[in-house]
């Protein structure tokens, strides 16, 4: 479902870095651009805390099923060591392929997902998260990474500045 051009989307996120209201005001616009170039039905954004090895939700679009806080441990499965270390996307085309990656995969089914795009939010050759779309089983595929990887980096300078500002708070 394509309601608005890419360049609109596009555009809709370079304007919400202006916004006052930041994290959330790029977020949003993020999730909403995904929704309309890509599609998803579950969305978030996790940034990873290397020293305490855990990864935290920063944002979702199913606050009840999956809240902001939320909180991952980092363990050197393969998944963390494709995405999280080597900085490399992660396609999983359905039931099965959650299973094997995700503890959740019960929870992720029940709400209707069944496939997964994970992409690293990269910076100078580090990874700061993830951001994470599910959706019905076979939706995504190489053909999304390219765009996809867009948004993510489109996510880096607020996620960077949310980490700023919650260590200066501390």
């Amino acid at each position: 479902m394509q309601s608005t051009s890419l360049e609109d989307s596009l555009s809709a996120v370079a304007r919400a870095h202006a916004d006052t209201t930041q994290p959330h005001a790029t977020f949003d616009a993020i999730e909403k651009a995904v929704a309309e170039t890509i599609g998803h039905r579950l969305f978030t954004i996790l940034v990873h805390h290397r020293e305490a090895r855990e990864s935290e939700r920063v944002y979702t679009n199913m606050r009840e099923a999956y809240p902001v806080g939320g909180r991952k441990p980092i363990t050197d499965s393969p998944w963390m060591q494709q995405v999280m270390q080597q900085g490399l996307p992660y396609i999983g085309r359905n039931a099965d392929d959650l299973r094997d990656v995700f503890y959740d995969h019960e929870l992720i089914v029940s709400l209707g997902c069944r496939s997964v795009l994970n992409i690293p939010l990269r910076w100078q050759g580090e990874t700061l998260g993830t951001l994470n779309m599910l959706h019905e089983e076979n939706w995504y595929g190489d053909g999304h990474v390219d765009l996809a990887r867009v948004f993510a980096q489109l996510a880096v300078p607020a996620v960077m500045a949310q980490q700023q500002t919650k260590e200066s708070i501390a």
